[in-house]
C-alpha cells in the first residue's frame, strides 16, 4: 500500500519546472519564432492539399465523357507541389530544432557541472555517484529529445488543428459541429491521464538513478566482489533493483501508451459520424462529393494532431519528470558563501591551531568534542587513533570541507572563516588514501596542481617520490597515457604519482591521509625522508595507522571518540604509558 501511495504522489512543482524549462528555450526565441513561422507556412501548404484534392474529385465526378482531365491534372500538380514544399520546410524545421535542443542540453549539462563544482562535500557523501551521473546523462537526454522532436510536433499540431477546423467550418458548418463535440471528450481524457501518468514517470526516472548508482558501485568494487565470491548475491540484488526499474518503466508506459489509441478511437468514431451525416447531406444536395472528400481529409488532419499530442504527452511528462530531477540538483544548497569581508590567504607560514572545536555531521550527534591543538610553522603533526575516532573529520575541518559547529580553527592566528575557501584550500597540498588519477599522460597527472610546470620540475618531484625509475621503464616514459581511473598501473604506483603531485604543488601546508598505505615499508621510509627535505618550513598533517612511520613527528595528536586524549612527541607519549602506549604496543607485540 505504501508503494502505491508513493506512485500516486504528484511531482512537487510541475508548473514551475515547465516555466524554468521555457526559460532555457527562451534564449533562442528568435530562432523559435522563425521555426513557428516555418511551421505556419508548412502547414498552410499541407492544408491546401485536401482543398485541391476536393476540387480534383469534383472535376472527376462530372460524369462519363464530361471529365476535364487537364483540370484534374492541374489540381494534382499543385497538390504535389504543396506537399513537396511542406515536406522540405518540415525537414528544415527538424534540423533547426535538433541544433537548438543540442545547445540547450549542452547548457543544462554545463549548468549541472558548474553546480557540482559549487556543492559542498556533504552532498557527494549523501548521494550516489551513479544517481548524479544519471541526472547529467539520462535525464538531460530525455529533455533534449523532447525539445528536438516534441516541440516541433506540438507547434505543427496546433497550426494544423486550427487550420483544419477553419477549413471544415468553411466547407460544412453542420459537419463541423460533430467534430467540435469530440474535442472536449479528448481534452478531458488527456487531462485525466496526466494526473495518473506523470507521477509514474517521476518514479521511473528515480528508479533508473538508483539502478545506475548501484551499477557504478559494483563496477568500482568488482575485484572485491570476485575475491569474496559474492557474484551471485550481487546479481540477485541487481535483479531486484533492475526489476523495480523495469516495473516502474512498465507502469509508466502501461498508462501512457493507452492515451494514443483511446484518442484515436474517439477520432475514428467521429469519422464514422461524418460519413453517415455527410451521406445524408449529399443526398439532399447540400454538399458536393468533392467537399465531403475534402472534409474527411481535413477531419483526419484535425484528429491526427490531437492523437499525436496524446502520444507526445507521454514523452512530455517523462521529460518534465527528468527536468524536475535536473532542476532539483540545480536547486541544491551550495557551499555557504564566504563572509563579505573575507580575505585572501596569501602570506602563509603554516601556523595552525584549533580552539574548543565541536562538530557533528548530524547536528544532533557531535563527533568532535572540544578539540584543541597547536601546530607551529614547519612542524610535522601526526594524527593517530582507532578507526572512527574522527581523524579524517579533523582534516575535513582543516580544509573547510565542513564548517565547525562551535569553537574555531586558526591559520596564521586568524579564524579560517575569515579567509576565502579558495585561498585556504590552495594553501594545502593533499594526498589521500583513495588515490585519484585521470585519463591522461603521467606528466599531466603529476603537473595537475601546478599550472605551467616544466618537465624538469615534474621529474624532480617524481624522483623524490621514488617513481621516476618506474616511469622511465614505460614505453613512452612521462608521455605514457594512464587509462581511466589508472587501470593500467598498480594502486601503489598511483599513490606514488599523487605523492609526486603533492610534492610539486608549491604549498606551505600538506595533508597526508594514509598516503603511503599502498607502498612497502622500505619505499615509505625513503619517501618520508625525501619529503622531510622538501617540506622544510612547511606544516604537515599526517594520518597514520602504522605508528612506526610517525615516530619522528614533532607533535602527535591521539584521537579517541572525537577527543584529543593525549598529545606530545613519541618519547613523551610512550613514557606516559597511556592510550598511545597501548596502541603502539598492540602493533609491535
Amino acid at each position: 500500500m505504501a508503494a502505491r501511495d508513493t506512485i500516486r504522489k504528484k511531482p512537487k512543482d510541475t508548473r514551475g519546472t515547465l516555466i524554468r524549462l521555457l526559460s532555457y528555450i527562451g534564449q533562442y526565441k528568435w530562432i523559435l519564432l522563425l521555426v513557428f513561422a516555418l511551421c505556419f507556412v508548412s502547414n498552410i501548404l499541407a492544408l491546401l492539399g485536401p482543398s485541391l484534392a476536393g476540387s480534383a474529385i469534383n472535376e472527376a465526378a462530372a460524369g462519363a465523357g464530361k471529365v476535364n482531365f487537364e483540370r484534374v491534372l492541374y489540381y494534382a500538380k499543385r497538390m504535389l507541389i504543396c506537399y513537396v514544399l511542406s515536406s522540405l520546410i518540415t525537414i528544415s524545421i527538424n534540423i533547426i530544432m535538433a541544433f537548438v535542443s543540442k545547445r540547450i542540453a549542452g547548457k543544462l549539462r554545463k549548468d549541472i557541472f558548474d553546480k557540482l563544482m559549487r556543492l559542498p562535500v556533504g552532498y557527494f557523501d549523501r548521494n550516489q555517484a551513479g544517481d548524479i551521473i544519471s541526472r547529467v546523462s539520462y535525464d538531460v537526454d530525455m529533455v533534449g529529445t523532447c525539445l528536438a522532436t516534441d516541440v516541433v510536433q506540438i507547434l505543427t499540431s496546433l497550426v494544423t488543428v486550427a487550420g483544419s477546423f477553419l477549413m471544415m467550418l468553411y466547407l460544412s458548418p453542420m459537419l463541423a459541429v460533430i467534430v467540435v463535440v469530440a474535442i472536449p471528450v479528448a481534452v478531458i481524457y488527456t487531462s485525466k491521464m496526466r494526473g495518473i501518468t506523470q507521477p509514474r514517470f517521476v518514479k521511473r526516472s528515480r528508479n533508473y538513478g538508483i539502478m545506475n548508482g548501484f551499477v557504478e558501485e559494483m563496477f568500482s568494487g568488482q575485484k572485491t566482489i570476485l575475491a569474496y565470491a559474492y557474484e551471485n548475491q550481487v546479481a540477485e540484488r541487481f535483479g531486484r533493483i533492475n526489476q523495480d526499474a523495469a516495473d516502474a518503466y512498465y507502469d509508466a508506459d502501461y498508462y501512457g501508451v493507452s492515451m494514443g489509441p483511446t484518442v484515436g478511437f474517439i477520432s475514428n468514431f467521429v469519422l464514422c459520424l461524418i460519413a453517415v451525416f455527410g451521406s445524408f447531406l449529399y443526398m439532399f444536395e447540400m454538399i458536393t462529393l468533392g467537399q465531403i472528400s475534402s472534409f474527411v481529409l481535413y477531419s483526419r488532419k484535425f484528429s491526427g494532431p490531437i492523437n499525436e499530442i496524446a502520444n507526445i504527452m507521454n514523452e512530455l511528462y517523462s521529460a518534465l519528470a527528468a527536468a524536475e530531477r535536473v532542476f532539483g540538483l540545480l536547486d541544491e544548497q551550495e557551499e555557504i558563501a564566504d563572509c563579505p569581508n573575507a580575505e585572501e590567504l596569501t602570506e602563509v607560514k603554516g601556523n595552525v591551531a584549533s580552539e574548543n572545536v565541536y562538530f557533528g555531521y548530524d547536528k544532533e550527534k557531535t563527533i568532535i568534542h572540544n578539540l584543541n591543538f597547536r601546530a607551529d610553522a614547519g612542524t610535522l603533526v601526526a594524527i593517530v587513533g582507532p578507526t572512527g575516532a574522527g581523524k579524517t573529520t579533523i582534516i575535513n575541518l582543516l580544509m573547510r570541507f565542513y564548517d565547525v559547529d562551535g569553537g574555531r580553527i586558526l591559520v596564521e592566528h586568524k579564524d579560517i572563516r575569515d579567509y576565502t575557501r579558495r585561498s585556504l584550500r590552495g594553501a594545502y597540498a593533499m594526498v589521500l588514501q583513495d588515490t585519484w588519477v585521470f585519463q591522461g599522460t603521467i606528466f599531466e597527472n603529476i603537473a595537475y596542481g601546478k599550472e605551467g610546470a616544466t618537465m624538469e620540475e615534474v621529474v624532480a618531484a617524481a624522483k623524490a617520490a621514488h617513481i621516476h625509475s618506474f616511469i622511465m621503464r614505460l614505453p613512452q616514459g612521462y608521455e605514457t597515457v594512464i587509462s581511466e581511473d589508472g587501470g593500467n598501473i598498480s594502486k601503489g604506483q598511483k599513490q606514488l604519482l599523487t605523492i609526486a603531485r603533492a610534492m610539486l604543488y608549491d604549498a606551505k601546508m600538506l595533508i597526508l591521509d594514509e598516503a603511503t598505505s599502498n607502498v612497502d615499508t622500505s619505499t615509505e621510509r625513503k619517501i618520508q625522508k625525501a619529503m622531510r627535505e622538501l617540506m622544510k618550513d612547511k606544516t604537515c598533517f599526517v594520518i597514520a595507522h602504522r605508528l612506526s612511520t610517525i615516530q619522528n613527528a614533532d607533535h602527535i595528536l591521539v584521537i579517541a571518540h572525537g577527543d584529543v586524549v593525549e598529545q606530545g612527541n613519541h618519547e613523551s607519549l610512550m613514557q606516559q604509558k597511556g592510550f598511545y602506549y597501548k596502541l603502539y604496543a598492540a602493533q609491535f607485540e
